[in-house]
């Protein structure tokens, strides 16, 4: 396959600008992901019986096709980023609620009770104590939800919403390979540097890991 350097570097800003808006696409579907799974976590959490209905649903919701999804969305969205977006965040959910309530499993009862010992109520102690011993576990949850959205976002350009998809279906209806795998490639790069980013957050969260690496 000859690949047209030309034509990449002549299509730079295009590219680029898809690529804004794909990671824009995938990224806001996780933030809205993790911010509705942190309260689910917890209520998990207090409440063990909660947490099989709510894992059910999220997978139910993840089993679910994406194209599926879209054409179910499509009529109350219209075509726009809200129809890609609504999905993504559903399917986050599947990875991001475990991790939550896994996170906070890892406190181990003698943290919890030393934090109240010294007076923390429980609202305090989940937000300095719990959720910041969490986070690593949090982390790594949101990192396969990212890398999962920034792929599936392509998906998206079968109702116009696809970032790079759209190079790549366009890439296809031309028979034009260069094309598709410069999207591709951008589509691999934007999920390394995503998920290097999101360990890069976990370290600057976790100082006392830090601590304990330069330790040993």
């Amino acid at each position: 396959m000859e690949i047209d350097w030309g034509w990449i570097g002549e299509h730079t800003d295009s590219l680029t600008e898809h690529a804004l808006t794909h990671l824009r696409l995938a990224l806001f579907p996780v933030v809205f992901g993790l911010l509705i799974s942190l309260p689910l976590g917890v209520l998990c959490r207090r409440w063990r019986w909660f947490y099989p209905p709510v894992l059910t649903a999220a997978n139910v919701l993840y089993a679910i096709p994406s194209l599926a999804l879209y054409m179910i969305f499509i009529q109350y969205t219209g075509l726009n980023e809200s129809t890609v977006m609504i999905p993504l965040t559903l399917y986050s959910l599947s990875v991001l609620v475990p991790n939550v309530v896994d996170g906070l499993a890892s406190v181990s009862e003698p943290v919890r009770q030393a934090a109240t010992a010294v007076g923390f109520g429980t609202l305090r102690r989940l937000v300095q104590v719990e959720m910041p011993i969490a986070v690593p576990v949090v982390i790594a949850g949101v990192r396969v939800a990212a890398v999962s959205s920034i792929s599936l976002v392509a998906i998206g350009q079968l109702i116009g919403q696809g970032g790079l998809g759209e190079d790549i279906f366009r890439g296809y209806q031309l028979n034009f390979p260069t094309q598709i795998l410069a999207a591709s490639v951008l589509i691999v790069l934007l999920a390394l540097v995503t998920d290097a980013l999101l360990v890069a957050v976990q370290w600057l969260l976790t100082p006392w890991a830090r601590a304990r690496g330069r330790a040993s």
